[in-house]
């Protein structure tokens, strides 16, 4: 099994790209079968998920093209899928292919909105809290589909003889991302209009919204609370270039933040990342725009000052960054209270930060109180030389051998590690590469020490 093997202390400095949005290529993979034409898609992520989903489009019967560099041997690499759905044996997406990815459930409302069926598996992933598919099977219910449970799949198809599934006004119960994006596919085809209410806002869903009308689709509204389609007879193929992925970004912006650095993130997209900004900028990092990325400088921990936050739905903080700004939170200075508002079993990170020396306490299932550096622990460290022996010194992190339990977890770690003396070893890396696009080789490039064992 991987791991990654983490020498700490040293501060990141270069330029690093960022790679497609995992978030957005996703949908946008499932997007493609709502067409017989050829998808061209840009900017795919080299990513486990995106391999799983590549698979189970794969099995259906698709044809599917990938051109990429699988050994990560240049970080920049534009990955290109071309998919063409016109021959699709079945409609099935199978548990033993989507056992481990939630969005395996994305492929159901355009496999039942094309083909008037699908039997999609109920979704597995990261074992981060209940994310419940009943708003899926709500939305697609109120436009006129049969659905039902039944030995761990949803079973969905037409009524017999409607063609086309029917729009409707949905509001869903609670903010949903890939039930927007589901409805949001299944509302292109479907006959009449559809208004989404209460719909979820983050950029992937605003960038599924761009790639479907480049199909030939009628959306207005998207990237508000609100979402509009007209329905459509067909789509037609197109080429779509998929967004940054800010989570990504956000990541490598706590990572320099933590170290001591300085980076050009290219293709960032500071406007995605409104509430880490600003709490990046609180606590005393310098992020600005430049063209076509993010530039980000540190003062360095003795200067760091933790922040406080609780994750919200988009534009709030999001729950994806809670992970990595807590690492953050732990080598800055202060007390900070990190609340979780979205998932209730996220502090899984919690115990294996403590492991690298990180002083945290959870008060519940969902607040964590963070001590970060003290004022006397920080108080030397402005007569450091340079950022290398800053990093160094600002902080009471050493290195151990840790356990990634989840994605986003899997990413704190290794930002601990960076600021951590001596070696971090992060065992479980596959969540790792669940959504971090040749993440090792990136920071090999802003000068870490870490390779892949």
């Amino acid at each position: 099994m991987d791991k990654l093997l983490i020498r700490g202390g040293r501060a990141l400095h270069g330029e690093v790209p960022v790679s497609g949005a995992k978030n957005a290529a996703l949908p946008e993979l499932c997007a493609a079968l709502l067409t017989a034409e050829p998808v061209v898609l840009h900017n795919v992520p080299r990513l486990k998920d995106i391999a799983t989903m590549l698979a189970l489009i794969r099995n259906m019967g698709a044809a599917v093209d990938r051109i990429e560099d699988p050994d990560c041997s240049r970080p920049d690499a534009k990955g290109v899928v071309r998919i063409v759905a016109d021959q699709l044996q079945h409609t099935e997406a199978p548990y033993d292919l989507v056992k481990t990815m939630r969005a395996s459930v994305l492929a159901l409302g355009p496999l039942l909105a094309r083909f008037g069926e699908a039997k999609v598996s109920l979704p597995g992933g990261c074992a981060i809290g209940s994310r419940p598919v009943d708003q899926h099977i709500k939305g697609l219910t109120a436009m006129g589909a049969d659905i039902v449970v039944e030995h761990g799949y949803m079973v969905a198809r037409l009524p017999e003889g409607r063609s086309r599934l029917r729009g409707a006004r949905i509001t869903t119960d609670m903010v949903t991302v890939t039930g927007t994006e589901n409805l949001l596919m299944a509302a292109t085809l479907a006959e009449g209009e559809t208004i989404l209410e209460n719909a979820a806002q983050e950029p992937e869903i605003a960038d599924l919204a761009e790639m479907l009308i480049r199909m030939g689709a009628k959306i207005e509204g998207h990237g508000t609370a609100c979402i509009r389609i007209q329905g459509v007879e067909r789509l037609h193929g197109c080429e779509h270039q998929v967004v940054a992925d800010r989570i990504e970004a956000g990541t490598f912006l706590c990572a320099v933040a933590a170290t001591g650095g300085e980076a050009f993130l290219r293709h960032g997209r500071i406007d995605h990342l409104g509430a880490v900004v600003d709490k990046l900028r609180d606590a005393g990092v310098e992020v600005q725009a430049a063209e076509d990325g993010i530039h980000v400088k540190s003062p360095g921990a003795s200067q760091l000052r933790a922040q406080s936050f609780h994750t919200t739905e988009y534009p709030g903080f999001p729950t994806d960054m809670q992970a990595q700004f807590m690492a953050l939170n732990a080598v800055a200075q202060g007390r900070s209270t990190v609340a979780e508002t979205i998932f209730e079993n996220r502090f899984m990170h919690v115990s294996e930060l403590a492991r690298l020396g990180a002083r945290i306490q959870t008060t519940d299932s969902r607040q964590a109180v963070i001590e970060g550096l003290s004022e006397a622990a920080a108080g030397g460290l402005d007569n450091c030389e340079d950022n290398t022996s800053r990093a160094q010194s600002a902080q009471r992190l050493s290195g151990a051998t840790v356990m990634a339990t989840d994605l986003r977890a899997s990413a704190s770690l290794v930002i601990a590690g960076l600021v951590a003396s001596g070696e971090t070893v992060v065992d479980r890396i596959y969540h790792l590469d669940r959504g971090y696009d040749c993440m090792e080789a990136k920071l090999r490039g802003l000068g870490a020490d870490v390779e892949r064992i």
